[in-house]
């Protein structure tokens, strides 16, 4: 075979996938973020691409940040802007689904290609170091007595730690909907109220905490996880006698319209980042619990997560 024709025949089946990724260019991957810089997507989208040039998966990667509505901005931008880009990622996970649950934009996470899960994040509630309660059934006898008096503090409206607090209170007979939450618009926000005792019981991630529950400043008093955490003495609500488990998990997803080979070769190139020491790095430093799930299992565990997030988010009155 002539080299020409060769290198033709090698090009036409690196387009089609058909290669191993060892074998096919390294692509200049484009990587948008529906959160402004600094948050848990940003810094999940940035350790990924990190994780994907450190194994050679992909020769660069470019990061767009398009904040607000829970992502429903960011997923409006990727929807319109990269169809049938097999190059595109966009960050997305369960606040995603809470937002577009809560807010109904107009363009569905359907319109995209799902990709992968490949962490989730549970969260801890805690107790400012002065609070007269000392554990979560303390903040439940209370819940039951009057549920406007105990103030749950945490980041935006449907956030996964005000769903925990809903499923907490339905646990414990109460109506979801009568639960007092203070959303908030960032981590430091919510920590600055914890820690003047401006609201009863504050929720988010472990990693976020971690500084001030360490030093005294917060009483760590259950996590959402199905076990403890690694590392950590916190018990879980389950063991606490509350049947609640929910993760603030993340993912990707590739641009609409694109082949099932495409979506096939970006799916290898996520699955081999997230195998990658950069990856273990960074999973390590964000106290992340690592959660890959792709393919036909992946589709089913979004739309099962939809259905139930929608139940419990109808219930504590958050969809209107």
């Amino acid at each position: 075979m002539r080299r020409d024709t060769f290198l033709k025949s090698l090009a036409a089946l690196a387009a089609a996938g058909a290669l191993p990724l060892s074998a096919r260019a390294a692509p200049h991957v484009k990587m948008l973020i529906p959160a402004n810089p600094g948050g848990g997507w940003d810094i999940t989208g940035r350790a990924l691409g990190k994780a994907m040039t450190d194994a050679k998966l992909a020769d660069s990667v470019s990061y767009d940040n398009k904040g607000g509505a829970a992502g429903a901005l960011g997923l409006a931008q990727f929807v319109n802007g990269s169809k049938g880009d097999p190059n595109a990622l966009m960050v997305m996970g369960a606040v995603m689904l809470g937002g577009i649950i809560t807010g109904k934009p107009p363009v569905n996470l359907t319109q995209a290609t799902p990709i992968a899960r490949i962490t989730s994040e549970y969260n801890v509630f805690v107790l400012p170091a002065n609070s007269p309660f000392k554990t979560m059934a303390d903040v439940v006898a209370q819940l039951k007595k009057d549920p406007g008096s105990v103030k749950w503090g945490g980041g935006s409206r449907g956030a996964t730690e005000h769903i925990a607090a809903a499923m907490i209170a339905q646990k414990a007979g109460v109506d979801p909907a009568k639960i007092n939450y203070v959303a908030f618009r960032g981590g430091g926000e919510a920590i600055a109220a914890i820690l003047g005792g401006n609201v009863s019981i504050g929720g988010s991630g472990m990693s976020e905490f971690a500084p001030y529950i360490a030093d005294g400043k917060m009483k760590a008093i259950a996590v959402t996880s199905a076990q403890r955490l690694e590392g950590s003495n916190v018990p879980t609500l389950k063991e606490q006698g509350i049947d609640v488990e929910i993760g603030n998990w993340r993912g990707v997803y590739g641009a609409p319209g694109i082949s099932a080979d495409q979506r096939k070769a970006l799916t290898e190139m996520v699955l081999a980042a997230v195998k990658s020491p950069s990856w273990a790095d960074a999973v390590k430093k964000n106290d992340w619990t690592p959660a890959v799930l792709s393919g036909p299992d992946f589709d089913k565990f979004v739309e099962a997560e939809f259905a139930n997030l929608r139940d419990v988010m109808t219930k504590a009155g958050m969809v209107q």
